[in-house]
């Protein structure tokens, strides 16, 4: 049964790293070829419509107002819960 050991392994090649050329103001073509392949992906989204935007935005606005509701309403009760145990107990 052999085991790996230190001698027995091999490093990953390293690829070095390449040096943009141009000096320091290479930074306004890479720049610029970034802004071009942004405006390309963004030409590649599927944007909604407005309808769909309306109706998810209402999905929205509706389940946080029932959680919300739902939730004030929890806190509510187990504030009357604690209260009536500490009357019910003597502790204020």
């Amino acid at each position: 049964m052999k085991t790996a050991s230190m001698e027995n392994t091999k490093d990953a090649p390293v690829k070095p790293r390449e040096r943009a050329a141009g000096g320091p103001l290479e930074w306004w073509g890479r720049g610029r070829t970034f802004l071009g392949e942004v405006r390309a992906e963004l030409r590649r989204v599927t944007w909604p419509s407005r309808a769909e935007v309306v109706a998810t935005t209402w999905v929205v606005l509706l389940t946080s107002a029932f959680f919300g509701t739902y939730l004030w309403g929890l806190d509510v009760l187990f504030a009357r819960a604690v209260a009536w145990a500490f009357k019910a107990l003597g502790a204020a």
